[in-house]
């Protein structure tokens, strides 16, 4: 009797699980959701040992030794847990694994898993492999409705490239999305990524850009707060007033297609091309810059404002070009192009032309077809003029074939010089000295003590040289050899007055930096005459009686 007593106190465990077990599969048939939509319960598969203890937990059954679940086509193993029948959960410790099908599986040391709600709250050194995908955490909670898993104590993505870790995150098993919060980092061999909010595909390896974001890249930074990155082909479409920074260089637009690999970007809307060594910046409406070859160029509003002189100089035209050049290692040069209704304002200098280029080699700026260039409330214009600067301001300007000084020296009379080659030299940011070569002709209206005009003199001479005070000639010497004649002001013959290529463009000149914008050209009339210029046919020796 004592023995039969003994034999049904070991075996009662064994048939309490068995009808538990029975209960459960009973059950699963009435209670819960499972993932084909009909109601399903959690099913113990296996547990080296079972027992009861009210002590412990009067509402768990306590199971030991690799202990397995399934629920649906998700199996759960562990080393020891807590089965909870009435409430369908379980609460499994130590070696936790749960693996759905080849593609999904969840490790950590703790798990707690309700079977009504699909939930899995799972900690310490957990580990959610979908695929070629890892994320490790300490805390995360995994919807296995949704398939969504949930970290909130920091967390590390990673895939065959990229590692992505913040704060707090999501990933999305179905779509391969994460969306990762607070201190996000996104690291590759190829680049560095920083954010408050950044969302990722695994899959297509395209980083969304949701909030303030950092890329870094060698010496390249993209800051953004909305747009999208492709960390597989290093293409990015940037949004909201991005910005590119490149060195000394950086460019912000309403948006910027930016190709790293590559090495160029394109921008689009209220464009700011910024390039702190060389002090100047490029505005506009659309910009393409080459990293690799260290260029740019602007259209649409084009406008280059350059802050290396002590006056700014703004400069306007349909198109606007920087491109740089190499020598050797240690040389570098660059050259800024402008095309098509070149206007340009300082405070000191006004300038139109049809275009004009600038080179660093020399700091020479020159300007083609029908140029004028003013200083103060004298004219200068030519077939080409080049503007030679120094580190604060103009140097001296050179002035080739068809010039024409010319300064007001009342409202209807002016001093004017012309010849087929001028040089200006200037003092303090204004004319001082000009030296006139070939064909010179000149008009000039010389002053007595009390400033009145004496008269008008004209000369005809091979050069000259003449001497400016207070933006006015105050000087003219020119060879003895020179002709010329001298008229009072009531006897000057009107048809003398004027030099014959005399024009005075006041109607066409830049008023301030927004007037750069308004293309008023000279009238047809006006315009230079065009010479095609050939070179001179070398002599060729001939033998005698050829």
């Amino acid at each position: 009797m004592r023995r039969s007593k003994e034999n049904m106190r070991r075996l009662l465990p064994v048939i309490l699980f068995f009808l538990s077990f029975c209960s459960l599969f009973a059950q699963s048939k009435s209670g819960g959701y499972g993932s084909d939509g009909k109601k399903s319960y959690i099913h113990l598969l296996h547990a080296n040992s079972t027992r009861f203890d009210k002590n412990i937990n009067p509402d768990a059954w306590i199971l030991v030794g690799d202990v397995r679940f399934r629920r649906d086509s998700m199996y759960m193993r562990c080393d020891s847990a807590h089965y909870f029948q009435k409430k369908n959960s379980f609460k499994a410790f130590g070696n936790v694994k749960m693996e759905q099908g080849d593609t999904l599986f969840l490790y950590g040391e703790y798990l707690d898993f309700d079977g009504d709600t699909n939930l899995a709250r799972v900690r310490k050194e957990v580990q959610l492999i979908n695929r070629n995908v890892v994320l490790e955490t300490d805390s995360l909670d995994f919807d296995r409705n949704l398939n969504l898993g949930y970290f909130f104590d920091y967390g590390v993505l990673s895939d065959e490239e990229s590692t992505l870790s913040s704060y707090y995150g999501e990933y999305d098993v179905n779509s391969k999305d994460a969306l990762f919060h607070d201190e996000v980092s996104l690291e590759n061999p190829k680049f560095r990524m920083t954010s408050d909010t950044l969302r990722y595909n695994t899959d297509s390896k395209i980083a969304g850009i949701v909030g303030p974001t950092h890329i870094y890249s060698g010496e390249n930074e993209v800051y953004s707060e909305r747009g999208r990155y492709n960390t597989a082909t290093r293409q990015a479409v940037l949004l909201d007033r991005s910005v590119l920074y490149n060195g000394s260089k950086d460019v912000t637009a309403d948006s910027i297609y930016y190709d790293m690999q590559q090495g160029y970007s394109e921008s689009f809307g209220n464009i700011y091309y910024s390039d702190a060594a060389n002090r100047n910046m490029l505005t506009g409406e659309y910009a393409y810059v080459n990293e690799l070859t260290d260029s740019a160029y602007v259209t649409g509003r084009a406008l280059v404002s350059d802050f290396s002189q002590a006056d700014t100089l703004y400069m306007h035209a349909d198109t606007i070009s920087v491109v740089s050049y190499n020598v050797d290692t240690d040389s570098l040069y660059r050259k800024v192009k402008a095309f098509n209704k070149v206007r340009a304002w300082g405070k000191s200098m006004q300038a139109v032309c049809d275009s004009l280029e600038f080179d660093s080699r020399d700091s020479c700026l020159t300007m083609y077809n029908d140029p004028i260039l003013w200083n103060e409330n004298v004219q200068l214009l030519g077939e080409v003029v080049k503007v030679y600067m120094d580190s604060t301001s103009i140097d001296w300007v050179h002035v080739i074939n068809q010039t024409l000084y010319a300064e007001p020296v009342d409202s209807l009379n002016f001093n004017q010089i012309k010849g087929k080659e001028m040089k200006f030299f200037f003092s303090e940011g204004k004319l001082s000295e000009m030296q006139v070569d070939g064909s010179v002709e000149i008009i000039f209206y010389p002053l007595d003590a009390d400033s009145t005009f004496v008269g008008m003199n004209t000369t005809i001479t091979g050069r000259a040289v003449a001497y400016l005070k207070d933006g006015q000639v105050d000087k003219v010497v020119v060879p003895n050899e020179a002709s010329g004649v001298f008229y009072p002001m009531s006897q000057r013959p009107p048809e003398k007055c004027f030099l014959e290529n005399f024009g005075w463009f006041d109607y066409v000149r830049p008023t301030d930096k927004e007037d750069v914008f308004i293309w008023r050209g000279k009238d047809a009339n006006m315009k230079l005459k065009v010479f095609n210029r050939e070179a001179i046919p070398l002599p060729t020796l001939k033998k005698p009686n050829e």
